[in-house]
């Protein structure tokens, strides 16, 4: 089925929608029952936001603004909304790889080694010390 793209803002305001509705229901509904590594909804908006900035969001985007996915260009939220739909697609290892991306943009280490595709995440810095985004 194919869908027309909306123009202008109202593409952009499709995109923002698709978005809380990946990171806030869709992610995390299909990680519990799945059991991926991550499974809390602020940790799929920092694995994304970071994946479509480059980089530790806050480093780039104001954290006192919120939502911060409103800051992202359109190009970036629409990057950031591909990218959690190939996570739909994909599912954990994708997940586990994102993750560890992430987490090395922070500074943060992976509790194991690398394997052949995934790497297995570490403490999610936004659940606090010693808990896991789970």
């Amino acid at each position: 089925m194919s869908r027309e793209a909306p123009p202008g803002g109202a593409r952009r305001e499709a995109l923002l929608a698709r978005y809380r509705q990946l990171v806030g229901e869709e992610l995390p509904r299909r990680a519990r029952a799945d059991r991926w590594v991550v499974t809390a909804d602020h940790c799929f908006g920092r694995i994304l936001l970071d994946s479509a900035v480059g980089g530790c969001w806050y480093d780039v985007l104001d954290r006192r603004r919120s939502p911060a996915s409103a800051q992202l260009t359109d190009a970036q939220l629409a990057a950031a909304v591909a990218l959690a739909e190939r996570v739909l697609a994909e599912g954990d290892p994708l997940l586990r790889e994102l993750d560890a991306q992430s987490l090395a943009w922070r500074g943060k280490r992976t509790s194991l080694p690398p394997t052949a595709r995934a790497l297995a995440a570490g403490p999610c810095r936004e659940a606090g010390p010693g808990r896991h985004c789970r």
